[in-house]
């Protein structure tokens, strides 16, 4: 899904749950939600040690991959 310009607050909410629905499933949905409310979440620390077990390589492949996933 492209979108060239920002959307409202409501439509992000939407179409991020519905993204997390179809990925996880409804379950896992209410899990990760509640894990992330539960617990104090730092997004900006959590994206600074999300690929430290990672090479450049690897990161670069899974990009790679998730570019023709998107794409198909």
């Amino acid at each position: 899904m492209r979108i060239d310009k920002m959307r409202t607050d409501n439509v992000l909410r939407v179409d991020a749950m519905n993204l997390l629905l179809k990925g996880l499933g409804e379950v896992e949905t209410e899990r990760f939600i509640y894990l992330i409310k539960r617990e104090h979440f730092d997004y900006t620390e959590w994206q600074r040690t999300l690929w430290d077990d990672l090479t450049i390589e690897e990161v670069y492949k899974l990009a790679a991959d998730r570019e023709k996933e998107r794409n198909k």
